[in-house]
C-alpha cells in the first residue's frame, strides 16, 4: 500500500500549463531575452544608421524635405577640395595619434608590468586621463594651448629663456595640428597601457627564463617572446583606437573647431558643420557615409589579425 502511494500521487499530477511549457522551450527563452537588446540596438543603432545612409544620397536640409539625387553629395564632394584636404588631415591625425598611443602605452606597459611600489595608485593615476569627460580635457588643454596664457609659454619663454615670444599653437595650422594630436595621444594612453599590460601578466613567466637560460638578449626576448603573444590583444586595442581617434569629434571640436582655415578639419567636425550648421544635411551624411569605408577596413584588419592563432604559439601560418 505505501509503495503505490507515490504512483498513484504521480499519475494525478495536473499536466503543465501552457505558459508553463512556453517558458520551458529554450527557443523561446533565448529569444525573449534577446528581444529587449535587439530593440535598444535597431532603435538606437540601426535606425539612426540607416536613416543617415538614406540621407547621404538626398538632398535633404534643415526645415525642408529632400528628394533623392543618387551619389550627386558623393560626386560633389569628390570636387571638393575642403573635403579631400579633410580627409588627408583625419588619416595623417589617425596613423599619427595612434602611433604615438601604442609607443608610449606599450613603454608604459612593460614599465607597469615590473613589480613597483603602489603600483595600484599609480594604476589608477594613469587611468585618470581616460576618466575625464573629453570636453573638460578638451577645456584644459584649450588654455594649456592659449597664446597669451600657455603654461608651457610662460615656462619657455619667461622661466627658461629658450624662446623670445609666446608659441601659437591655435593659429598656426601645423602647430595646431600637433597640437590636437598631443592631446589625443594624452587621452588614449590610458586605454592603450592597462590593455597591453593585461596581455603582458597573462604571458607565463617561464617563458622568459627559458629564454634567458638560451642566452636571449631584453631586445630578443621582446621580439620573440612579448611580442608574438601580444599580437592577438594588439589587434584588438589598435582597432579600438583607430576607430575611436578616426572619428574623433569632441577633443577637435571643442578646441579647435576645425580651425584655422579648416586646417584642422576631421570628417565627423566637418560632417557636423556642413549638416546641423550649415543646414545641409544630405551633404554632411554623404561626408558621415564616406567615414565607413575606413572604419570598415580597421575591423577586418583586427579579424584577420585575430585568425592568426598561431601567433600566440609563436609558429607561422599556414
Amino acid at each position: 500500500m505505501d509503495v503505490a502511494a507515490p504512483a498513484l500521487i504521480l499519475r494525478r499530477r495536473p499536466e503543465a500549463g501552457r505558459l508553463a511549457r512556453l517558458f520551458d522551450n529554450k527557443t523561446f527563452l533565448i529569444c525573449a531575452c534577446l528581444t529587449p537588446a535587439i530593440g535598444l540596438l535597431v532603435v538606437f543603432l540601426a535606425y539612426p544608421l540607416g536613416l543617415g545612409v538614406w540621407l547621404a544620397f538626398t538632398d535633404t536640409q534643415i526645415g525642408g524635405g529632400g528628394e533623392y539625387v543618387g551619389i550627386e553629395n558623393f560626386v560633389s564632394l569628390a570636387h571638393d577640395p575642403v573635403f579631400l584636404k579633410t580627409v588627408f588631415q583625419t588619416i595623417f591625425y589617425t596613423a599619427v595619434a595612434t602611433a604615438g598611443k601604442f609607443a608610449l602605452g606599450l613603454w608604459l606597459a612593460l614599465l607597469l608590468n615590473h613589480a613597483l611600489p603602489f603600483s595600484s595608485i599609480i594604476r589608477a593615476i594613469i587611468l585618470l586621463p581616460w576618466i575625464v569627460p573629453t570636453v573638460l580635457s578638451a577645456i584644459a588643454f584649450w588654455w594649456i594651448y592659449d597664446p597669451q596664457f600657455s603654461i608651457i609659454s610662460y615656462v619657455l619663454v619667461d622661466r627658461l629663456h629658450l624662446l623670445a615670444h609666446n608659441i601659437d599653437f591655435l593659429g598656426t595650422p601645423w602647430h595646431a595640428r600637433f597640437s590636437l594630436i598631443a592631446a589625443n595621444i594624452w587621452r588614449g594612453i590610458p586605454f592603450v597601457a592597462i590593455s597591453l599590460l593585461a596581455g603582458l601578466q597573462t604571458i607565463s613567466p617561464s617563458l622568459y627564463e627559458a629564454a634567458m637560460l638560451d642566452g636571449a638578449s631584453p631586445w630578443q626576448r621582446f621580439r620573440f617572446v612579448t611580442a608574438p603573444m601580444l599580437m592577438p590583444i594588439l589587434a584588438v586595442v589598435l582597432t579600438f583606437s583607430v576607430l575611436f581617434t578616426f572619428s574623433d569629434f569632441q577633443l577637435v571640436y571643442a578646441i579647435t573647431r576645425g580651425g584655422p582655415f579648416d586646417t584642422t578639419q576631421l570628417m565627423a567636425t566637418l560632417a557636423f558643420q556642413r549638416g546641423i550648421p550649415g543646414g545641409q544635411l544630405g551633404e554632411g551624411a554623404a561626408i558621415a557615409v564616406a567615414m565607413i569605408p575606413f572604419l570598415v577596413a580597421s575591423t577586418l584588419f583586427s579579424y584577420f589579425a585575430l585568425s592568426r592563432r598561431k601567433w600566440q604559439q609563436g609558429e607561422a601560418n599556414e
